[in-house]
């Protein structure tokens, strides 16, 4: 496995804030960008990683929420409820967190990494991993949902006190 180059928004790269093509098949090649995209992960650390972010235009994300790691393409919401806010980073956005307003529960379907389709249910930072994910997918960033921007801080501004409780209410996806 390849740790892969994370693009950030100071690089300027397009890629960022494009929609991202539908995966046609998972083959031998996507298998592989999904392995490289979680170890690459895992290595920065994050909770999630969407394809864009390693400077490929596919619908590609993984994620690990609780020692669960999930290989999805063709990610999408077909089920939503509740409401959670809290705070999120960004390994493409990098140094900064912000306060987003989420769906607390959602129900996702996409192909695992064999091509299968499956559903997957997530509630709390689950739910807020695959939508953060899918949101890269769309070319959308964190930055772009904050519930107010005087909620961005940078994470190097803030006291011991202020990480830590930003820490207890996230651990970052990509």
């Amino acid at each position: 496995m390849t740790l892969l180059h994370i693009v950030t928004v100071d690089e300027d790269n397009p890629v960022l804030r494009r929609r991202a093509p539908r995966v046609g098949r998972v083959d031998d090649s996507v298998r592989r960008l999904m392995d490289d995209m979680m170890e690459t992960m895992i290595a920065a650390p994050g909770v999630g990683l969407a394809a864009p972010q390693v400077d490929v235009s596919l619908r590609v994300i993984t994620i690990r929420v609780d020692n669960q790691l999930l290989y999805l393409a063709n990610p999408e919401i077909v089920k939503f409820e509740g409401e959670q806010i809290g705070y999120e980073g960004c390994l493409s956005v990098p140094g900064v967190v912000g306060e987003v307003k989420r769906h607390q529960k959602i129900v996702c379907r996409a192909l695992n990494r064999h091509g299968q389709e499956k559903r997957i249910k997530g509630d709390g930072l689950l739910a807020r991993a695959i939508q953060h994910e899918i949101d890269h997918l769309d070319g959308i960033l964190f930055t772009d949902r904050l519930t107010d921007p005087a909620t961005l801080r940078r994470v190097d501004e803030m006291d011991a006190a202020e990480v830590q409780q930003v820490e207890g209410e996230v651990a970052a996806p990509a």
